[in-house]
Order: structure tokens, then sequence, then C-alpha cells
């Protein structure tokens, strides 16, 4: 299966993953405005399988496309050194890239991502809060239009950046062969089951994040001793739009780490 994706820039490879049902559009929208202005880094954004404009195939499980996003990497970047970064459910696929390819992982950047508790219903969660918002985005909304049901920063950059870079995915998914992956979620090999990842490393959660949370995360920490773990208030599950300024700081530094 070859995934569809873009490439912006030279350099140094940085593999992107986006989270359950959006697409590639979701990472090109946070981490572009990151790397204008820098050189050297070849910047690859795939669509996972079942999302965007990759084909499901006959994959039923996180397995299947944990091997096709390496079959993807065997074809994309080869064995040459990369930077990963993962953003909710591709945290968890970055995690287990990391612990097969320790050596050719040179960094390991997670944007709120799952923890430890892959299953919804047990993940230690709060509940969805609103702590900003500007009159007029709750009645500007189209019928329909769910960009509330995560917001914790309802204002119009934030609603103009989830019209851009969320939900033209969420619209393309493939929800047949989502609904089926998501029967075999979890996958057969825990990511922090080898030796602790030793690459310079970021954890970026929403303190209000009622999807993924932040409590599941912390324990991540002894197997990532070279991580900084970053809990952003007035952040949720759409971290990225919601705090662009500190998201960009965050990044850099971790370049600047790698």
């Amino acid at each position: 299966m070859t995934l569809h994706h873009v490439i912006h820039g030279e350099g140094t490879p940085v593999l992107a993953l986006h989270g359950w049902t959006p697409d590639h559009r979701l990472m090109t929208g946070c981490l572009e405005p990151v790397f204008k202005g820098l050189t050297g880094y070849r910047r690859i954004y795939p669509d996972l399988p079942a999302m965007g404009q990759s084909p499901a195939g006959d994959i039923d499980s996180s397995d299947g496309i944990l091997a096709a996003v390496a079959a993807f990497i065997d074809e994309q970047i080869g064995t040459e050194p990369f930077l990963l970064i993962g953003e909710s459910y591709g945290g968890y696929l970055a995690r287990a890239i990391a612990r097969s390819r320790p050596a050719q992982v040179t960094g390991l950047a997670m944007i709120c991502p799952i923890g430890t508790v892959v299953e919804n219903a047990d993940r230690t969660l709060p509940e969805h809060v609103v702590l900003r918002s500007e009159p007029g985005v709750r009645e500007s909304l189209e019928p329909g239009e769910d960009f509330t049901d995560l917001a914790v920063v309802e204002t119009a950059a934030a609603l103009a950046a989830y019209r851009r870079d969320i939900a033209p995915g969420l619209a393309a998914a493939d929800t047949v062969a989502l609904e089926r992956i998501l029967k075999k979620r979890e996958l057969s090999v825990d990511p922090e089951s080898g030796p602790p990842y030793e690459g310079p490393t970021l954890i970026v959660c929403g303190r209000q994040d009622a999807v993924v949370g932040f409590e599941d995360q912390y324990v991540l920490l002894p197997h990532y001793p070279r991580a900084t773990f970053a809990v952003l208030d007035v952040a949720g599950h759409n971290l990225q739009i919601e705090q662009p300024e500190l998201f960009d700081a965050l990044i850099r530094e971790w370049l600047s780490r790698v």
C-alpha cells in the first residue's frame, strides 16, 4: 500500500503522523508555520490508512496501520535518520516506531498523544470546559459543524484553523473501515516494552483535554529520559490551534535539542 502524502522542503526527514480520523492537513496546518524560515528539513506528511486519500485496503487493526507506516518509511526514508512527530493516535504509533527503530529515530515529539490507556472509556479525563470565547463564534457555525464538541478556546482564529486543518479530514475519512479497525485499536506490542528511548523527546498535553487527558501520559516519563513534558492550560485536544505560540516555541526548542 502506498500512502497518500505531501512533502515540503529538503534535508533531514521529519515524518509527521496525524491522529484518528483527520488527515495530513492537521499536521501541515500546525507544523509548516513552525518550519517557515527554517532550512534543512524535509517534512513528510502521509494520510494514515482509511483517512484522507489513503485507502484502508484489508487493514483491520492498529497493527495493520503500523505495518503500512513502516513500509512507507522504508519507501520514503529508507535507512536515513529521521525526526518523528505524532499527534493523538499518531503519537501512539510514533512511540511504537521509536521502539522498533531507536537508532534511526533521532528525535520524538508527541502532541496530545494517547497515553498508557488506549481504550477511551478507561482513560483519566477532565470534564470538557470552555475557557476562552469570543462573541458571535457559536452563532457563525454551520448546521452540524462540530467545532464546539472539543473546543476549549472558541475564537474566530481557532474556528478558522479547525475549518482549514481538521474538518476536511474528518469529512474524508472512511468511517466504515475505521469502525472495523477500532475493534483492534490496541497494538499487540506495547510501545514501551523495550529499552528506554534515549533521543530528545517532547510530550505536550492539554490541561483540559477531554479526549486523551494528560495524567495517563505522565507515567511515560521513565521510558523517555530526555523528555520535556508540558501540560498547557487553556488547551484541549486541539492544543495546536488553541495555544499556537506555545506550541511553536516547544516544537522549535525540541528541534534545537535534536
